[in-house]
């Protein structure tokens, strides 16, 4: 199946039923009175996120999703019926916005969440409701409602816990494939990578983390060079990047630092909250160089990159730098990668947790306070006077 991150979409929901203006006739029932029913509320339109979704491919051909209308009433007190919902099914990690406005109108973040895309409109109401002393044979009744009409921008960002950052052939994919059972297309030549891969890394029985390979990016990317940023957006929602460099690359003109320079400048230009989220170097294809030039070459890299190691005396600070050294093809230092990746993951999860908790404190703190400093009124509470 092809892979869609994008589409447009129209809804319309369902119009209400228009309410009856009917009297009532029965044989030997000469002052029967008003009996028009309301009428039948219109068909909605509604998201559901689900997990055995993973892409917008459905949405790239239909694109015009119309609710059903609710029936009209009738006689004899006879209700409309209301019309049946429609149910877009659609992967979990999909934003939806106004295409018009840009209002974000949902953000399906986990299975099985619901959105009213298009809401029916109501039904109107029959001759009955307008009966009284002074009006015992009313004809009025009220049309239904029009449906609400959304032209809409579906866009798919995957969630995953890491995400991978470099240039083409940096050895993600191969890397991915090292560390999960995810399988990703591995080829000698750039850009084999055209739609992102997820793949889940299990440290051990109880832990494990979701990782997400993008095509790689190149210089000039803001400007479309390459496949552009237009992947970029499967990154926005990870703990942490991982960007991996080419420390062997085939051609000897090409120098790593300059590439990783390139990308680091290519993330800012894109995003700002995005260039600030946590990012670890990872230096790859190590077995591609000779054992007693490795060291050598990590350090004039890490030199000329101008890199500052964070103080692993520290406490857990999410934004300290670490970089790693490994080999995707051969394994080396992966299984040490991922346990660190693993206990940065519980780390930051606890410290989103106590952050969350002192908030709830902080204002319960200040409604105690606000309470406390209420006036009192002959013994009683102003706020409860």
């Amino acid at each position: 199946m092809k892979f869609i991150d994008e589409a447009k979409i129209e809804v319309l929901g369902g119009k209400g039923g228009n309410g009856s203006a009917s009297m009532r006739r029965e044989k030997f029932v000469p002052k029967g009175g008003p009996d028009g029913g309301d009428g039948g509320r219109g068909g909605s339109v509604i998201a559901v996120a689900d997990i055995n979704v993973n892409t917008l491919v459905d949405y790239r051909f239909v694109k015009k999703y119309l609710a059903r209308n609710g029936e009209n009433g009738r006689g004899a007190q006879c209700y409309g019926k209301g019309a049946d919902d429609i149910t877009l099914r659609m992967p979990v990690g999909t934003l939806i916005t106004d295409a018009i406005t840009g209002q974000v109108v949902a953000d399906l973040t986990h299975d099985g969440q619901t959105a009213i895309l298009a809401h029916g409109g109501k039904g109107g109401l029959g001759n009955m409701h307008f009966k009284s002393s002074v009006n015992r044979a009313p004809r009025q009744f009220t049309h239904g409602e029009e449906g609400e009409h959304r032209e809409l921008k579906l866009e798919l960002k995957v969630l995953a816990d890491v995400g991978l950052l470099g240039m083409p052939n940096a050895g993600k994919s191969t890397f991915i494939r090292a560390v999960s059972a995810a399988r990703p297309k591995v080829a000698d030549y750039p850009f084999t990578t055209l739609h992102p891969n997820l793949g889940v890394v299990r440290v051990d029985h109880n832990h494990s983390f979701v990782i997400a390979d993008i095509p790689g990016l190149i210089e000039g990317a803001a400007e479309g060079a390459g496949l552009g940023h237009r992947f970029l957006k499967h990154l926005q929602r990870t703990g942490l990047l991982l960007h991996l460099v080419d420390l062997a690359p085939f051609d000897d003109s090409v120098d790593p630092v300059q590439e990783a320079q390139a990308i680091v400048e290519e993330l800012r230009k894109y995003d700002e909250d995005l260039y600030r989220k946590p990012r670890w170097l990872v230096l790859n294809k190590l077995d591609m160089v000779e054992d007693d030039e490795r060291l050598a070459r990590i350090e004039d890299f890490l030199q000329r990159y101008g890199w500052q190691e964070g103080n692993p005396l520290a406490d857990f600070d999410p934004y300290a730098p670490r970089y790693f050294t490994i080999s995707g093809l051969t394994g080396d230092g992966c299984q040490m990668l991922c346990q660190s990746i693993m206990e940065y993951l519980t780390n930051l999860r606890e410290l989103k947790k106590r952050e969350a908790a002192a908030a709830q404190q902080s204002l319960e703190a200040a409604r105690r306070a606000e309470l406390d400093d209420t006036p009192m009124i002959d013994g009683v509470d102003s706020a409860d006077a």
